[in-house]
């Protein structure tokens, strides 16, 4: 499996929860993933700040609501001292205030709780490789905002050719259709649609059409 930086070691991560059965989770889901190696853990915000100035993680996992001093708080801090430090809120809320204050804090990326192994690993790996990786939930939540403008074009690992799909299923194109487009056999469009389901967490092809058109596909 390949490695989710560019300089090929390992992503030294921090998750802090203050839920010990989440904690357990992420680890058990992380456990198998060559790429990301867990380096510490916390329950709350100031745990979260101390956890970043002893350990220097390239990433932290953090939840938003905590006891002590929440995860907006405390990633405000992390920033302040750390700012190479790279921050994924993971949270059951998508309301379009924390978005928003999470993007403004400095924050890398936001995703649901909820999230299938697939897209944390790809958000762990796209927020380490410099992306900003909103969730499908999360980017959604922004709706009436200027999304395409707090997301790179590239958030989500596509690859040209990915995208190249992407934009073709957003009109309404049939796997058929989208191989005789392309030039490519319609088993390798099902290939690359598997590919871009797994890297945005979208799933039919209407929740695909909304990505592609926050990308500005």
């Amino acid at each position: 499996m390949r490695s989710a930086r560019s300089d090929g070691t390992r992503i030294r991560l921090v998750i802090v929860d203050d839920h010990d059965l989440l904690r357990e989770g992420i680890r058990s889901r992380l456990a198998g993933e060559d790429s990301v190696d867990i380096v510490g853990e916390g329950s709350n915000g100031r745990q979260a700040v101390e956890l970043c100035r002893s350990l220097e993680p390239d990433l932290v996992l953090l939840d938003i609501s905590m006891p002590e001093m929440n995860g907006l708080e405390a990633a405000q801090k992390i920033k302040h001292t750390h700012p190479e430090t790279k921050i994924l809120f993971l949270s059951i809320y998508d309301n379009e205030e924390y978005v928003q204050e999470a993007l403004r804090i400095g924050a890398n990326g936001f995703v649901l709780k909820d999230v299938s192994k697939d897209e944390m690993i790809n958000a762990i790996r796209s927020v380490a490789q410099g992306a900003t990786y909103l969730g499908p939930q999360a980017a959604a939540s922004l709706a009436g905002r200027t999304v395409d403008k707090l997301v790179p074009a590239n958030d989500y690992g596509l690859t040209e050719r990915e995208k190249q799909v992407l934009a073709a299923v957003s009109r309404g194109m049939t796997n058929r259709q989208i191989a005789e487009q392309l030039h490519i056999s319609v088993r390798t469009v099902e290939s690359h649609r598997l590919s871009i389901r797994e890297k945005t967490g979208g799933g039919n092809a209407v929740a695909l059409s909304k990505i592609a058109n926050r990308l500005g596909l």
